[in-house]
């Protein structure tokens, strides 16, 4: 009688085990691995990975782009060559219902970057303005995207994300209210602009799998480095 009721309550601690289990994936289906990615959904664990994986799905991306509501549209292909080449660019218009505009106009990105772009907007930088800055963002201030050319420009090193146009580097934020938020200006000290700009960059850290600020070393002083280099399903990420 003993050994049933113990194998009775091993059981039943295995069974409350799946329901608390099957009731938390209810709660997070964005951590499971196999959830469909979808950009109007909270990001999770597996997030980063999979827009970064959009670069082999052009298609999908786009569609989910359009599912999102946003204004990008497809763009030829570029090529300058085996290691500075991509077919899945979009230019970013921004500006619309739901997107703060980029600055300057007419960005060029790889699919994946405009993807993580524009979820990382809607569910970081806002939030973030409005409950730090007390305004919302009316643009995104960047540097470019596309670039033909290898890590900080060295001979010899391995080639850039941005020469696939897999990367963004942000320099700062233009808000409604017409003041403005820079990397070089603003990262230091204790004021709000600085704790938007790190709440931010954290943020960043759940759409990208490259997330790289002042605080890694002096060449990234003035801005955010964004890629979206795919490594895998269960690739490491990079956040600093």
């Amino acid at each position: 009688m003993r050994r049933f009721l113990l194998s009775l309550l091993f059981l039943s601690l295995i069974a409350i085990a799946v329901i608390e289990l099957a009731a938390w994936a209810a709660r997070h289906p964005q951590d499971l691995p196999w959830t469909a990615l979808d950009l109007d959904q909270p990001a999770g664990r597996f997030t980063a990975a999979r827009i970064a994986a959009l670069g082999s799905k052009p298609e999908l991306c786009r569609a989910l782009l359009a599912k999102a509501g946003a204004r990008d549209r497809p763009v030829p292909p570029i090529s300058r060559g085996a290691s500075c080449e991509f077919a899945d660019g979009v230019r970013v218009f921004g500006g619309g219902a739901r997107e703060a505009a980029v600055a300057p106009g007419g960005l060029v990105t790889s699919c994946p970057v405009a993807a993580a772009l524009l979820a990382w907007e809607e569910q970081v930088v806002q939030p973030a303005a409005r409950r730090l800055l007390d305004s919302d963002v009316a643009a995104i201030v960047h540097a470019g995207s596309y670039s033909c050319r290898r890590i900080n420009g060295a001979e010899g090193r391995a080639w850039s994300e941005h020469a696939t146009a897999d990367a963004i580097d942000v320099t700062g934020f233009r808000l409604t209210d017409g003041r403005t938020v820079s990397v070089i200006g603003d990262w230091s000290g204790e004021q709000a602009e600085a704790q938007f700009l790190r709440e931010v960059r954290d943020g960043a850290c759940r759409f990208y799998t490259t997330v790289l600020s002042p605080d890694y070393n002096r060449a990234h002083r003035d801005h955010f480095h964004f890629d979206t280099a795919d490594r895998g399903a269960g690739g490491w990420r990079a956040c600093r």
